[in-house]
């Protein structure tokens, strides 16, 4: 093999919004309470191959907003995706780079996604705060070992 063959080598092919979803069930009154809102926000992040050095990493986010009654403001859903070329990639890195790094590169466009989406709702934008991915990736590492160990104490 040439030296240029075994060079690493990471592209960017694609970033596209894989699925979107709004609820607003309790529309029109929502509009008119006055409380805050307490906003939960949950991210899941996926990645896998879909050919030879070819990957795709989403990362979904869901937001949803409920009055202190319990009852939902809105309920708003993004699953954002990159697709991937990596090769020469010792397969040690392959998934630390698929559980962290592309999740880095595709969140800009999953936030802008969220508060897009909450905004055409008729809501303020909500403005999703960075993500630390490496410390979600050690997290489930230690989850995924903490499985496969399940009697032994940490």
């Amino acid at each position: 093999m040439s030296e240029e063959q075994q060079q690493p080598l990471f592209n960017i092919e694609k970033i596209y919004l894989k699925d979107a979803s709004v609820e607003v069930p309790n529309a029109p009154q929502v509009f008119l309470a006055r409380e805050t809102p307490q906003v939960d926000v949950q991210v899941h992040t996926q990645g896998g191959p879909v050919d030879e050095g070819v990957y795709e990493v989403v990362l979904t986010v869901t937001v949803t907003a409920k009055l202190p009654d319990d009852k939902t403001m809105f309920l708003v859903e993004a699953s954002q995706a990159g697709i991937f070329t990596m090769r020469n990639i010792p397969a040690s890195d392959l998934e630390a780079i698929l559980g962290i790094g592309c999740p880095n590169i595709v969140f800009p466009y999953v936030r802008e996604t969220i508060s897009d989406l909450v905004s055409r709702s008729g809501f303020p934008p909500v403005i999703l705060s960075p993500m630390n991915f490496e410390a979600m990736y050690a997290q489930k590492q230690a989850q995924a070992q903490a499985d496969e160990n399940p009697g032994s104490t940490h």
